[in-house]
């Protein structure tokens, strides 16, 4: 399976969960699953070319010169994660189908959950940097939305708002770190950059880019001083939790360090950095986690502890101490999520998860105490378990490290670990049944506790043996890692003379030892005043969001005149800077001899363009003269040969004016005075100032050659041979720049349903409907419903017309024309018929709707630039041919023809809708001009007397 259709899938997976809620919560969870697991069956296809050594690779070049291509990859590390953001994901399917409860929408839930797995996955993936930045902010928004699912906990908003500013905030610095190694390299292709160690570390640019990017990871994996975000993490619901802690959220700040690891790791800098926040993260998060009684909250921090430990691990910067990082990514995302789900199996059935409130719960939930015993175990580094072995050999790298001060804090860390993992233990599970349980606890029923089964059993095989579960996959990821092979070792028994078994022995000594005297402790640790990390996020960000909030009611007024004065006045500042600062050479191009015809024209243009900016109070004058100025426009075109301009602007022209004289029906006809006059004053000066600054500029540009090339050679040149087109005006449009005209079409189709959906605002009872009920007219209506003259020559012109915009359509790949002119021709002689036949006559023959035209315009244009993809060629590729049939002379076929009636099918829906929208306010408003149509026999009006005296 291709990797693209592997990071495909999920985000494709999102579209199934809010459509199959309707058929039950068992067919949207399954249907979920299976979505995910056929992206695992597709993943684990590959497992035989990875373990051979070889690099899966999966290419879409999109802007090669920019370097922006879809590029993915997998080797051993992308197989590690991609396995267990896919695998554990799969079982977090099958867990919440049956934790959330009937209230919570679990359509939504599966959602969120495919779109953040999804972005997971493509950061693994990845092989373009820019690329993983794509996926990576994607993680920090959809981890918002699973953190924040239960959106009436205010700890889950307020986890959620804190998960995204601090992660949000890193992936910013790392998006600048990324940037620097891939200007260093030349490339954005990470295959590329880890193929230059010597050259980025060479580099003076190396520190900067190695604080921003651990910034980034830091940020991610929670390493101190940010590790405060993750234990608040914890109010979104078991499963969400289980999945951010053990598999993907968390984990994906470690990956970038590992995945880095091969050209940042080896400097002293790499060292001192990453090894120093990692052990302090280790050991605080370690004694904080000892002392927490929320389950969960002692989770949260055992888990930022253990990244701490991996992180720690990748700092020391040596192939072994990188084998155990890998190992220890494994065991933890078994153990973590197992233990996540049980705590949610716990507090699932006994309404807490209060440790002081709980005890005893072996005898009543036998099955979930084995589960949790097993993986609790393993969490604390006791054989035969497999979180036994990666802290043996962590312990033993530990011992082989510089300063001293490194493996006794690695044994203090270890030794808090198996403290709070006994007391997880022990507190919850064991001791006499109480009589005072908030819910009277019972084991759940199999779907609850498969999943963390399953990962207990795989807890204890890998401990039982490593090499056949877990040392073909270490040996495959460390060597991505490390960029050399590796042949792990893992064992349960290295030997006597092994430092790490003593300092083990004296981790577990003093783990039961702190257990014994928690109680003492505690006493202690909550007596003693200390720095919490929520208070002094919450005392930096109150005040920034403060000080945002009056910089915005300062400088969003809400008046247009401050935004576009402010903004003009920057411009020419800034412009008349470089101009007066820098050197100027004259002109070498001479000017044009200026002809009558043109000068008259251009007067014209001026005394419109003044009468605007004088009269513009006259709102109805105003707009005429705004129709005058596009007509001179439009000869503008026709004069400087630019056909293809004048017929859009004159038919936009035509469309737009038309479109607002209806809209200036129900709004006052004169503007009051609003401004002073040292306003006006003030205005009248930036604006001279802007418009002269922009005619000099004009001015500059034209009297002088190019500092580069005009890309117009390439486009006359390529027009013809590379798009089948001599009009090379609409060869630009529907192929060298489709795929900006299908952006477009495609917000002018969006803007044509906002009409309606404003339209379907009005219409519905409330103040703006009674407002528009109560309207009255400030200008006498001519009461001449449908003058006969315009009824007969619209319904004679439209079928001209209609042949005309055909005709236009066909035309415009070679001569003048194409779909957006041809849409506009035909929408304006439908807006006539509107005009002189009513809405009502003109709505009962319309056949097609216009929302659908707009879709089926939309559609047929992307399905167009898809089709390329079938023949191997970039999106919106077009193709073309010449054919010839008997009677006929050869003629030409073109995909860009498709593409062009997609324009037109959507620039005619969008005109229609909104001409229909606007027709149904006035109906609403009383007017009865346009309701009835002139299809009447003139006898048929005829009072009845007259009738009869007949």
């Amino acid at each position: 399976m291709s990797l693209a259709l592997i990071a495909a899938l999920p985000f494709l997976g999102t579209l199934l969960p809010g459509l199959l809620i309707r058929a039950g919560r068992n067919a949207c969870a399954a249907t979920t699953g299976s979505v995910t697991l056929l992206a695992l069956v597709g993943l684990l296809l590959h497992i035989p070319a990875v373990l051979r050594g070889e690099t899966i690779q999966t290419r879409f070049d999109w802007l090669p010169a920019l370097g922006l291509n879809a590029t993915f990859f997998l080797d051993g590390l992308g197989l590690l994660f991609a396995g267990l953001i896919l695998g554990i994901g799969l079982l977090i399917i099958l867990y919440a189908r049956f934790y959330l409860s009937p209230r919570d929408p679990m359509g939504q839930f599966y959602t969120y959950l495919m779109l953040f797995q999804g972005a997971m996955v493509g950061i693994v993936l990845s092989d373009n940097i820019l690329l993983l930045l794509v996926f990576w902010e994607l993680t920090s928004l959809s981890s918002f939305l699973l953190i924040g699912y239960w959106k009436h906990l205010p700890e889950g908003r307020q986890g959620a708002r804190m998960a995204l500013t601090v992660t949000g905030g890193g992936g910013l610095a790392m998006i600048a770190g990324m940037l620097i190694l891939g200007n260093i390299v030349g490339s954005y292709d990470l295959t590329v950059i880890l193929q230059h160690k010597a050259e980025i570390q060479a580099s003076d640019w190396y520190l900067p880019a190695l604080i921003l990017i651990l910034l980034g990871a830091f940020t991610k994996s929670a390493q101190f001083p940010f590790h405060f975000w993750l234990p608040h993490a914890m109010a979104a619901p078991t499963p969400v939790s289980a999945y951010l802690h053990s598999a993907t959220m968390v984990k994906a700040g470690i990956f970038l360090m590992a995945r880095m690891w091969p050209v940042l790791a080896g400097t002293p800098e790499w060292f001192w950095i990453v090894t120093s926040a990692g052990l302090f993260t280790m050991v605080m998060a370690a004694k904080i986690a000892f002392f927490k009684d929320d389950l969960k909250a002692l989770l949260a921090f055992s888990t930022v502890s253990h990244l701490g430990l991996i992180t720690m691990l990748l700092g020391f910067g040596t192939k072994a101490a990188a084998t155990v990082a890998v190992f220890h990514i494994i065991n933890h995302a078994t153990f973590k999520a197992a233990l996540f789900m049980s705590a949610g199996i716990v507090d699932h059935e006994t309404h807490t998860r209060d440790i002081k409130r709980l005890g005893g719960l072996r005898h009543l939930m036998p099955v979930t105490f084995t589960i949790a015993t097993v993986a609790g175990l393993s969490m604390a580094g006791i054989p035969p378990f497999n979180g036994f072995l990666s802290k043996e050999m962590m312990l033993e790298e530990a011992a082989h490290t510089a300063p001293w001060v490194i493996p006794a804090l690695a044994v203090i860390g270890a030794l808090f670990s198996v403290a709070y993992s006994f007391r997880l233990i022990a507190h919850t599970f064991l001791g006499p049944v109480r009589d005072d349980y908030p819910h009277k606890p019972h084991d759940p029923g199999f779907g609850m506790w498969a999943a963390p089964a399953l990962l207990a059993v795989l807890v204890v095989l890998i401990g039982l043996m490593p090499m056949t579960f877990a040392g073909w996959l270490v040996d495959a990821a460390a060597g991505a890692v490390t960029g050399e092979g590796v042949n792990a070792h893992i064992k349960h028994w290295h030997g006597l003379q092994s430092p790490a078994l003593w300092m083990s022995l004296a981790a577990i000594g003093g783990g039961l030892m702190l257990l014994g005297l928690h109680a003492a402790m505690d006493r202690i640790w909550l007596a003693i005043p200390r720095p919490e990390a929520k208070r002094i996020f919450d005392a930096i960000i109150e005040p920034l969001a403060r000080l945002a909030g009056a910089l915005t009611r300062a400088l969003h007024t809400g008046r247009m005149g401050g935004y576009l004065g402010a903004a003009t006045a920057t411009i020419v500042a800034v412009g008349a800077y470089a101009f007066f600062s820098g050197s100027h050479t004259p002109g070498s191009r001479p000017l044009t001899v200026i002809e009558p015809v043109a000068a008259i024209g251009w007067l014209a243009l001026m005394a419109a363009t003044i009468a605007v900016a004088t009269l513009h109070r006259q709102r109805l004058l105003t707009l005429v003269l705004v129709g005058v100025i596009g007509l001179v426009v439009s000869v503008g075109f026709a004069y400087l040969s630019a056909p293809d301009l004048a017929l859009t602007q004159i038919s936009v022209e035509v469309a737009t004016v038309i479109l607002l004289l209806l809209a200036l029906n129900f709004l006052p006809k004169y503007t009051p005075s609003e401004s002073p006059t040292g306003r006006k004053l003030r205005d009248a000066v930036l604006a001279g100032a802007g418009g002269l600054a922009v005619g000099g500029l004009i001015y500059a540009l034209m009297t002088r050659d190019f500092a580069f090339p005009t890309i117009a050679d390439f486009h006359l040149a390529n027009s013809k041979t590379g798009g089948g087109g001599t009009n090379v005006v609409n060869v630009i449009l529907v192929d060298f720049r489709g795929y900006d005209t299908f952006g477009e079409i495609t917000v002018l189709g969006i803007a044509a349903t906002l009409i309606y959906a404003l339209t379907e605002a009005l219409l519905r009872p409330g103040p703006a409907n009674t407002r528009l009920l109560n309207w009255v007219s400030d200008t006498p209506d001519a009461g001449d419903r449908h003058p006969l003259m315009m009824v007969v020559a619209t319904r004679m012109m439209l079928p001209i017309a209609l042949m005309v915009g055909i005709y236009i359509f066909l035309r415009g790949h070679n001569v003048p024309g194409g779909g957006f002119v041809a849409g506009l021709v035909v929408a304006i002689a439908l807006v006539m018929q509107y005009m002189a036949s009513g809405f009502g006559w003109t709505a009962a023959r319309q056949k097609i709707d216009y929302h659908g035209l707009i879709g089926a315009g939309v559609l047929i244009a992307a399905a167009t630039g898809i089709g390329s993809w079938f023949a191997g060629a970039p999106f919106m590729t077009s193709a073309f041919g010449y054919f010839k049939l008997p009677g006929l002379e050869e003629f030409e076929l073109a995909t860009a023809a498709l593409f062009d009636l997609g324009v037109f099918l959507t620039v005619l829906g969008a005109v229609m809708l909104a001409l229909s929208s606007l027709s149904r306010i006035a109906i609403r408003a009383g007017q009865t001009v346009n309701v009835e149509a002139y299809d009447v026999h003139p006898e048929d009006e005829v009072p009845a007397p007259a009738q009869e005296a007949k």
